[in-house]
C-alpha cells in the first residue's frame, strides 16, 4: 500500500512561509536546514514541507512553473480543516494572506473559504465534511 508522506511547495522564502503558518493557524516547525532551503512543519499525521526555488530548480532541468509569481493561483490547494473557518480566516488576512472568497456555507453544510498566503499558495479553509 501506498501511503500519502508530505507536500512541497516551493517558496521564495523557506522561513517566512514555516512562520506564516506557525504564526497564522499555530503550527509547529519540525524543522528547517541550516541552508534554509528546506523546512517541515508538523501538521498531524501528513507533513506540510517547503523547498526554496533555487532547490526546486536543481531538480528540474526544464524548471517548473512557479506560482508565487503567478498572478491567478496555480490549479491546486492545501485545505485546512478547523471548526472555526472564520477565525482562521481573520488569522491568515492579519498574518499577510489575501482573501480569495469570505467564509461561505455550502450545499452540504461544509463553510469553506480561499485565502492565498504571502508565499503564493492558495489555502483552502474549511470545516470537516459531515458523514
Amino acid at each position: 500500500m501506498i501511503k500519502f508522506g508530505y507536500t512541497i511547495v516551493y517558496v521564495s522564502d523557506v522561513n517566512e512561509a514555516i512562520s506564516f503558518f506557525e504564526e497564522a493557524f499555530g503550527m509547529e516547525r519540525k524543522f528547517v536546514t541550516e541552508e534554509g532551503d528546506y523546512g517541515e512543519l508538523n501538521t498531524g499525521e501528513t507533513t506540510l514541507s517547503f523547498a526554496s526555488h533555487e532547490l526546486g530548480g536543481s531538480n528540474f532541468n526544464g524548471g517548473y512553473v512557479n506560482g508565487s509569481i503567478s498572478e491567478k493561483p496555480l490549479g491546486i490547494e492545501i485545505a485546512l480543516v478547523t471548526s472555526d473557518v472564520n477565525a482562521a480566516h481573520i488569522a491568515a488576512l492579519e498574518f499577510g494572506a489575501t482573501e480569495l472568497k469570505a467564509p461561505d456555507q455550502k450545499p452540504w453544510g461544509q463553510v469553506v473559504s480561499y485565502v492565498r498566503c504571502p508565499a503564493g499558495i492558495l489555502l483552502e479553509l474549511c470545516t470537516p465534511i459531515s458523514s
